[in-house]
């Protein structure tokens, strides 16, 4: 560590092999497999090596975000259900986008990274004979699905963090992210560390400036939950995808955001047992008045009523595929239509559905086959769907008691929220992004598709960090970087950063706070689950203006916490420009609705005779699915000279390897490092 003025501010260098930004669960399992990597190639103080980096160890979604009982999915592991490392990946690339070699290393890395998570401490449960028996999750033709109970990555985070501290890792805490530095041009172009301001120390004078040099930088900083306006991501959870842009990363499958019904008092998902006990759902008007049972207008009888409502439970995220002949998804779409009239949606446990005067009463014997007969193996024949899901699933009563909602006495505010983004950044099949050293893991990596199988987004995270650790290691070493020879571009980069630092403080720049509301605003409403061409250019073109304007103007911050709030409101600015050119440019080749989000079309299909177009005053439509997409990717890139500050282009997938030599040989390649190549 040494320290430096630059620009007339105290900066303080630091030097490590690699640089680990993020503090959840893929983040701190990365970290754990570098130390181990590094101490069984005899290196004695692996903590000297490696640092992480976080904005604050209690934000993100890892540490923050649940469901019912939330899912880590992996190979099947139930003793009367076979199941193969193929099979997992074709679960995982069966809705197209999703590259075939990734997806096969996630199904072959994932028992190794479970039964790593569970000699961690992760409480994931067994039966007498110790059998980790799985259960049925979205997308999953397998029961390959388990569960710690609501927390499970927050468990996963915890342990594993337990286990870095006992390698004596240093973790900057309260460090936010400014920029990623970066040195050399074109094929020799790397990022050669990433700069902070210190929350803890930051005033309106000193900005508390800390660089982390890296030989490799690994990111794992999470989605940008908080680009949109309607989200269960936890608070806080900005991501750093606009700073990752500016540095070159390239942008891939970003259109594949996930939305589904989630609580909004308290952030969380109301999948699984939430669903299952079968609540009632109603809307008021803005002041808690006027109840209505807005979903009778739409469903011929109590039973397909009761029966879709179940059944949001295991087919959770908003689907436009579950939309016709009055299938689960329409109970998203109508939740939805309820919020856009200014009213306000609730799930009552204490009372079961409530139906329409021809509408038979609420009875679980004339449930649809499916969901009776769940309910009956549950043992969930209770008469209230409070009882029910007491029953099923104490703790996830118990979550909310804990964050102030008590479920026995009050209703539960929900919407349709952003919740997790299948898209990301570009990443080969060790997980390193197109700037060779930069390693992308967890959620930034855009490696899951158009849909994905509940609960793979954890295994995807595990399996990530171990590919990276054992690349970092194996191929670029473990000696710290010497960036003597660079020192002048990262002094300058250094002085610019400052400057723009200088500009936050301008008496007539723009507010942060507000910059903050347009972009969510603006992206949950074109961004969102319900998108339209003509409406997604016009917000492109009002985010890239506003982009530009705040290059321009700066922001008016006049307090250490303001400086903070520019720096998200600028990186976050970019990176929603990024997302609606993405977009745009999906919707340009006709790729209609696809993953969790609906594309409404005038000549396409009707949602329902009774969800009315407000323009036109004639059912709402929406373009089907183009299929011949599926066997592509998206690749957005920043390109400061565009019109739309970004390029774009398409890339084939990349097809699951099919080669499997023969022990002997396959040996020999591991011995000799071939396998790296």
């Amino acid at each position: 560590m040494e320290t430096r003025q630059i620009a007339n501010q105290t900066t303080t260098f630091h030097r490590y092999n690699t640089v680990i930004v993020g503090a959840g669960a893929a983040a701190m399992n990365c970290a754990v497999h570098l130390c181990d990597f590094m101490a069984q190639k005899g290196i004695a103080n692996p903590k000297e090596r490696i640092a992480v980096v976080t904005a604050g160890l209690g934000l993100g979604a890892s540490r923050m975000s649940g469901s019912d009982k939330q899912t880590y999915y992996k190979i099947g592991t139930s003793p009367d259900i076979a199941d193969s490392a193929e099979e997992f990946a074709k679960s995982l690339t069966a809705a197209g986008c999703c590259h075939g070699d990734s997806a096969l290393i996630e199904a072959i890395g994932s028992l190794r990274e479970f039964y790593h998570l569970v000699q961690a401490g992760v409480p994931f449960p067994t039966d007498s004979a110790g059998t980790f028996i799985g259960y049925k999750t979205d997308h999953d033709p397998y029961e390959r699905a388990t569960s710690a109970g609501p927390k499970t990555s927050r468990f996963m985070s915890q342990c594993l963090q337990k286990q870095l501290e006992r390698y004596g890792v240093e973790i900057y805490d309260r460090q936010e992210l400014a920029h990623l530095l970066t040195t050399g041009s074109g094929e020799s172009k790397r990022i050669t560390g990433v700069v902070t301001v210190d929350k803890n120390n930051i005033d309106e004078s000193n900005y508390a400036i800390n660089v982390y040099l890296g030989a490799n930088i690994i990111l794992a900083a999470g989605g940008p939950g908080e680009m949109f306006k309607t989200t269960v991501y936890p608070k806080g959870q900005l991501g750093i995808h606009g700073l990752a842009f500016k540095a070159g990363l390239i942008g891939a499958n970003l259109t594949e955001s996930q939305f589904g019904l989630a609580s909004i008092k308290f952030r969380w998902n109301v999948s699984g047992t939430y669903m299952q006990a079968v609540p009632r759902i109603f809307s008021t008007d803005a002041d808690g008045k006027d109840e209505n049972e807005f979903l009778t207008d739409f469903f011929p009888s109590m039973s397909k009523m009761a029966t879709d409502i179940f059944l949001k439970g295991y087919q959770w995220p908003f689907d436009p595929q579950r939309i016709e002949n009055l299938q689960s998804s329409l109970v998203d779409i109508l939740v939805f239509n309820e919020t856009q009239k200014g009213r306000r949606v609730y799930m009552d446990f204490l009372k079961n559905p409530v139906g329409s005067d021809s509408m038979d009463e609420f009875d679980i014997d004339e449930l649809e086959p499916e969901a009776r007969e769940y309910l009956r193996k549950a043992g969930a024949l209770q008469k209230t769907p409070i009882e029910r899901l007491a029953h099923m699933n104490t703790p996830a009563i118990e979550i909310y008691k804990e964050n102030g909602i008590d479920l026995y006495s009050e209703p539960l505010e929900i919407a349709v929220c952003a919740q997790h983004n299948n898209g990301g950044f570009a990443v080969d099949k060790w997980w390193q992004s197109n700037i060779p050293q930069t390693f992308i893991i967890g959620e930034m990596a855009g490696t899951h598709g158009v849909k994905r199988p509940g609960g793979s987004a954890l295994n995807a995270g595990q399996t990530g960090g171990l590919r990276a650790a054992e690349y970092v290691v194996n191929v670029y070493g473990c000696e710290l970087p010497d960036y003597s020879d660079k020192q002048t571009e990262i002094d300058s980069q250094l002085s610019d950063i400052v400057a723009g630092l200088e500009q936050f403080k301008n008496s007539s720049g723009l507010n942060p706070e507000q910059a903050l509301e347009e972009i969510r605003s603006r992206m949950t409403a074109s961004g969102g689950h319900i998108r339209e061409l003509n409406d997604a250019q016009k917000a492109l073109k009002e985010a890239v203006g506003l982009y530009k304007n705040i290059q321009q103007k700066g922001f008016n911050s006049n307090s250490a916490k303001g400086v903070v709030k520019a720096i998200q409101a600028e990186h976050l600015a970019l990176a929603s420009v990024g997302y609606l050119k993405a977009v745009v440019e999906l919707l340009k080749q006709g790729s209609g609705s696809r993953g969790s989000h609906l594309v409404l079309a005038k000549d396409g299909i009707e949602i329902h005779p009774d969800v009315i177009d407000k323009a036109t005053n004639k059912p709402l439509k929406f373009k089907p699915e183009n299929q011949s997409l599926r066997n592509s990717i998206l690749h957005i890139e920043y390109d400061e000279n565009s019109p739309d500050l970004f390029g774009s282009s398409i890339i084939e997938l990349r097809p699951a390897p099919t080669e499997r030599k023969a022990f002997e040989p396959a040996w020999m390649d591991y011995r000799e490092g071939k396998i790296y190549s």
